[in-house]
């Protein structure tokens, strides 16, 4: 008996990982797709059926090629933060609500929160690590944006753990059985968006990786096994944002296919961002956050605090 409880959710996690690893290989071949589409060119098609098979002939190559290192580098964080970078962006998916009891997280979303201010460094260690100029720049400009950002998204989620009385994502799903959260509070879904952009480091705001003035960012010393890692863990950030995205505001009902379609949807808006924006300036990234985003989350947070207030005092 003891046995099984053990097994059971060691069997499940290995099954999330791998799902989450498959997921990310095919969200590229979406990204490549969609962005050929977008600028009116083919995306992969040459390796298999319509360049099916190109997410897994992409990885081959990526790590058997020869692993390179800078001879100034500090070399064991320049070889650990990738790694550690790639199980954070995993262990992360731990809080999605599952209802077979693998993992019940009653404080699902502070595990979040604490998941992904770890993440800020190991892009600090690995702009640092990498003894070159370049590196650190894109690596401070990755932790400046980052943690501005967490203040906005631990604002907005704290708006809906009042709202719902709890940090659960089973709690969110219950909640939204009637009516979805985004219909209630829209204008909080498009900062949580933009915010979720941020903090994956995505484009408009993907200042972390400005090739044209900071080469490739953090990660331009970093060749084949740890650029494959740092790239895996970035696309499996914004596979667990989509989800959470969803979760939050969408709907939480994980049983249904609705659910993976709109977590799909949200995944494609990333990709559409990418495509379709300019890169910001950076003292206007600042001021979106600090200006625009932290009223708004604020406003909200004590608008659902007098809600609370107002309920609890008709119920009294």
């Amino acid at each position: 008996m003891y046995l099984g409880d053990f097994i059971l959710p060691v069997v499940g996690s290995l099954l999330l990982v791998i799902c989450v690893l498959v997921g990310v290989a095919f969200l590229t071949l979406l990204e490549r797709k969609v962005l050929g589409y977008i600028q009116i060119r083919k995306g992969p098609n040459k390796v298999g059926f319509m360049g099916i098979p190109q997410p897994f002939s992409d990885a081959i190559k990526l790590f058997t090629k020869e692993q390179t290192y800078p001879m100034l580098s500090n070399y064991l964080p320049y070889y650990f933060s990738p790694v550690f970078s790639l199980f954070l962006a995993l262990l992360v998916w731990l809080i999605m609500p599952y209802l077979v009891g693998l993992y019940s997280f009653n404080l699902g979303l502070l595990f979040f929160l604490c998941c992904t201010s770890l993440g800020v460094y190991t892009v600090m260690i690995a702009g640092w690590s990498s003894n070159s100029n370049y590196a650190l720049l894109g690596g401070l400009r990755g932790v400046a944006q980052t943690i501005s950002y967490e203040v906005s998204l631990a604002l907005i989620l704290l708006s809906f753990v009042f709202l719902i009385n709890g940090f659960c994502l089973i709690d969110l799903m219950k909640f939204q059985e009637q009516i979805w959260l985004v219909v209630l509070c829209f204008p909080l879904a498009l900062s949580w968006f933009a915010s979720c952009l941020a903090e994956t480091n995505r484009t408009p705001f993907d200042f972390a990786e400005g090739e044209s003035e900071l080469v490739s960012g953090f990660n331009v010393e970093y060749s084949s096994g740890g650029f494959a890692l740092i790239f895996m863990a970035e696309y499996a950030s914004i596979l667990f944002m989509s989800m959470l995205f969803t979760s939050l505001l969408l709907g939480c009902d994980v049983e249904s296919l609705g659910f993976f379609f709109k977590l799909v949807f949200v995944s494609f808006m990333f990709i559409w961002m990418r495509g379709t924006l300019p890169r910001f300036r950076y003292d206007k990234l600042m001021y979106l956050a600090w200006k625009s985003f932290l009223p708004l989350s604020l406003n909200y947070l004590i608008l659902f605090m007098g809600f609370k207030i107002m309920l609890l005092y008709i119920l009294l």
